[in-house]
């Protein structure tokens, strides 16, 4: 599971290299839902859909919506600045 990885294929700009490994999870528990945080990791998992959906118990709709909120988050700029290695 790489974490940087992913963030960097739905962040839209990254100006700044990423913290750490340890240190982005450590943000990321900071700014995200428990659930917003599953759905990431699972991404970095690279889990198809169906497990996904499966494992959190979401519907489609839901998944639409969650994964619609954390692509948004994560492009906030104060969560962008907690993730940023500066």
């Amino acid at each position: 599971m790489n974490l940087e990885t992913e963030l960097r294929k739905h962040i839209k700009a990254v100006v700044h290299p990423l913290k750490s490994a340890d240190e982005l999870e450590l943000a990321l528990k900071a700014k995200l839902t428990k659930r917003e945080l599953k759905l990431l990791k699972a991404w970095a998992c690279d889990l198809s859909q169906e497990d996904v959906l499966n494992s959190l118990k979401l519907t489609n709709e839901d998944y639409d919506n969650l994964s619609t909120k954390l692509i948004k988050k994560i492009n906030q700029e104060k969560v962008k600045q907690a993730l940023y290695d500066i």
